[in-house]
């Protein structure tokens, strides 16, 4: 006779499970930890950069025996043991590579040269102090979004704890009901058969009191079974009700089972990822090219005979990558950002049933749901992706400023009769030119717009992943059947209908991705006819709800995509501008006041539908570029 199956007890389970999240919570710290440390090596490091270019523009006039006792002064700290640990911690990144190779080029330089010295001086340490400067703020903000990430994670682990309780307390209520309906069963089973026995072992009376008495007993056995039959009765709907209570809270911790490991995985796997390339790194290796390239130029002009050194200085420089560094970094410290184990099911109190149960009564419900998440997930998707485009378009913006050309430093050189000259050329320095405060300001403005977008976008992105999963889980389990009546209305049967079924038309939104991928720079584009055939077999395709656009493929003819686009909007049926406002927005135009004509413009369109506003909004961002 085999032993019954030994199951976990709910202190068991939880603490199983409480392990699980301190081991998480711990390794949140320690990426924090690691993040902070990354930062003081870069101050560090960039420290020591201004501290060189410095001394080296001093020493630049006691030419080569100064400079010698530079480069061993700096070649000196490195070998020390103190930077011993600086060095094992990123022997393997850019930056630090270029430093050590700047560091052996030291020892080759000979010549004194005022236009070099100055240049030190005015150009090359401002630019690493405005790194330094940036590389701080940059990684304070990029902290506040690290922190706000772990913080989710961590709602979310509560969340599946809260989810798990409530689950154990309603399977412990299903399992004492079932237990007292036994009990009341077995109660019901002994009364019928003391019924039974007693009517056996009955003596033979007289005729009139025998039956009196047999009256009397059956009503006092009658009353007894009734009331027994009454408490199993309830104690049956206390069970069904209880089971039931019991199928939905493990359905609930099951989708929150999910939900939580798709949050952990793209924590781990996404949001660690864009944190450093987006964040922590913004503009940091852009920059620091800049001012070595600075140097660079300098150093070329000045003396032709150092090209073999600098030319080793110019490929670290050109190696300056962030995703490298960014994944060397991760590899140095794997056991930190590594994704964690996935939370398994914890079956309760013999449980087994690890699946979600879409059987009736919860079917409905089940559907219901998924065609909510389907309804609410296509929302915000649209959302997100228009809040990820203006993330995009500011993140360009910000690598344009901080990958602007501005490091070549040749027009220094150029000698004339006097010295004088040379130093009123090398005075228009990167520092002292009228607008560096004001692209300073609009620099900074626009990494608030982008750390706030960013912010938008990653909050989305993480609620799109917890829904998802739950919808996907939800599909799964319905089949295809369910996925059907779970998924949205589709687009109207022919592309020329602009219905409520789809946001942006189909066609809409295929050409102008197309086009923004492949066409951007296309010469005569929305001006020159495309072929007329392949315009006709393309709005076919459309018409028919096929994509011909859709994947990487590059072969169709650009003017053709926007005659596509041209004749989609000839061809609807109400247009995008009714003629009912043209003269409205006509007469908006004519004012002289941006501001006020902006409000009328706003007026006139709030009128029409909200699809078409949409479609109208995706329409101009496209033109936009």
């Amino acid at each position: 006779m085999t032993s019954p199956a030994k199951f976990k007890k709910d202190k068991e389970i939880i603490a199983e499970y409480d392990t699980q999240v301190k081991e998480i919570r711990t390794q949140l710290t320690e990426q924090m930890k690691c993040l902070d440390q990354q930062c003081e090596l870069r101050v560090q490091l960039l420290q020591d950069l201004q501290d060189f270019f410095r001394k080296k523009a001093e020493i630049e006039m006691d030419y080569s025996r100064n400079l010698e006792k530079l480069a061993e002064r700096f070649l000196a700290k490195t070998r020390s043991t103190k930077d011993q640990q600086f060095k094992k911690d990123q022997n393997v990144l850019s930056p630090v590579n270029c430093w050590n190779l700047l560091l052996n080029q030291v020892k080759r330089e000979s010549r004194d040269h005022t236009t070099l010295s100055d240049i030190y001086l005015n150009n090359i340490i401002p630019r690493f102090v405005q790194v330094s400067e940036d590389s701080g703020r940059l990684f304070k903000k990029s902290k506040e979004v690290g922190q706000q990430l772990q913080d989710d994670l961590m709602k979310v682990l509560n969340e599946l704890y809260s989810v798990m309780k409530t689950y154990h307390i309603y399977n412990a209520d299903s399992i004492s009901a079932q237990s007292k309906l036994k009990e009341a069963e077995k109660q019901e089973e002994k009364q019928i058969g003391k019924s039974v026995k007693q009517e056996d072992r009955q003596t033979p009376r007289s005729p009139d009191s025998s039956s009196n008495i047999r009256i009397e007993e059956k009503h006092v056995r009658r009353s007894s079974v009734k009331k027994i039959e009454k408490m199993k009765e309830k104690r049956q709907a206390k069970y069904t009700e209880n089971k039931l209570k019991a199928i939905k809270a493990r359905n609930e911790y099951l989708l929150a089972l999910e939900a939580t490991n798709a949050s952990v995985f793209k924590y781990y796997i996404h949001d660690l990822s864009d944190l450093i390339d987006q964040c922590c790194d913004l503009g940091y290796h852009a920059s620091l090219n800049r001012a070595l390239r600075t140097f660079l130029s300098a150093e070329l002009n000045l003396e032709q005979s150092k090209h073999e050194g600098l030319d080793a200085i110019e490929n670290a420089v050109e190696n300056l990558d962030a995703t490298s560094d960014k994944q060397r970094l991760m590899e140095m410290y794997n056991n930190v950002f590594c994704p964690p184990m996935k939370f398994e099911f914890q079956p309760h109190m013999g449980d087994m049933a690890s699946q979600l149960c879409a059987q009736q009564p919860v079917q409905s419900e089940l559907v219901q749901r998924c065609q909510q998440l389907q309804s609410r997930l296509s929302t915000l998707k649209i959302e997100n992706e228009e809040v990820k485009k203006t993330m995009e378009a500011t993140l360009q913006t910000i690598q344009d400023i901080v990958t602007v050309e501005d490091f070549d430093v040749s027009d220094c050189f150029q000698y004339s009769n006097s010295m004088e000259s040379v130093k009123s050329t090398v005075s228009e320095t990167f520092m002292s030119k009228p607008s560096i405060a004001k692209r300073r300001a609009n620099q900074q403005e626009t990494e608030q717009f982008y750390f706030t977008k960013m912010k938008e976008y990653l909050e989305g992105r993480n609620l799109i992943t917890k829904l998802q999963a739950k919808h996907d889980l939800l599909q799964k389990t319905l089949g295809e059947s369910q996925r059907t009546d779970c998924s949205l209305a589709r687009r109207s049967s022919t592309v020329r209908k602009q219905d409520s079924s789809q946001a942006i038309p189909l066609v809409v939104e295929s050409c102008i991705r197309f086009i923004s991928r492949h066409g951007l720079q296309h010469e005569g584009i929305f001006r020159v006819s495309g072929s007329q055939v392949e315009v006709n077999d393309i709005k076919n395709a459309f018409e028919r709800g096929e994509d011909p656009l859709a994947g990487d493929q590059n072969d169709h003819d650009m003017d053709s995509i926007a005659g596509v686009l041209k004749l989609y909007f000839r061809g609807l049926e109400h247009p995008l501008f009714p003629k009912d406002i043209f003269h409205d927005l006509m007469a908006c135009v004519t004012m002289d006041n941006l501001q006020e004509r902006a409000l009328h413009i706003r007026k006139v369109l709030l009128v029409l539908p909200k699809t078409t506003l949409i479609i109208m909004r995706y329409l101009f961002a496209f033109l936009n570029q």
